[in-house]
């Protein structure tokens, strides 16, 4: 396994980080901030929203998705990707609508997989279909300045 380079959420840094081994967590070389180094994108329940995504500190791209959808199974390898790539700038977080129903209809989400870009709680972009990964960086990019 390689080295990630990870932005640093408090001052922007980028910091090269090696895997770690359990139990030790990842600093800012620049600003000693704490880093947030784990992979993949969190889940998200209709209970969790509020503390995971509307109080979250970082924007957040929120994954509407269900197990049945074939172009949702398309774009998981780019949301993890990205969950990965954007981790401290951006915390990636999925949602299964099937499981979930309250959050989605709460966004009017009537086609998956739908992506939202949300900040604090409240949506700042979406994206519907499966979209190339360059496109979601573009968009996020946008809508995050």
């Amino acid at each position: 396994m390689s080295d990630r380079l990870v932005r640093c959420p408090s001052c922007g840094a980028t910091n090269r980080i090696p895997p770690l081994e359990p139990g030790r967590k990842a600093i800012c070389g620049k600003c000693k901030a704490p880093i947030e180094t784990v992979g993949g994108p969190i889940t998200v329940t209709d209970s969790t929203f509020a503390d995971q995504v509307e109080r979250s500190s970082t924007p957040v791209l929120l994954d509407f998705w269900a197990d049945w959808c074939g172009p949702c199974h398309m774009l998981a390898p780019v949301i993890s990707q990205l969950s990965s790539e954007l981790a401290g700038r951006i915390k990636v977080a999925k949602l299964n609508i099937d499981e979930n129903p309250h959050t989605a209809a709460r966004f009017g989400v009537q086609s998956i997989p739908t992506l939202l870009v949300l900040r604090a709680g409240k949506e700042v972009d979406r994206l519907v279909g499966v979209q190339p990964k360059q496109e979601i960086l573009r968009r996020l990019e946008h809508s995050l300045k």
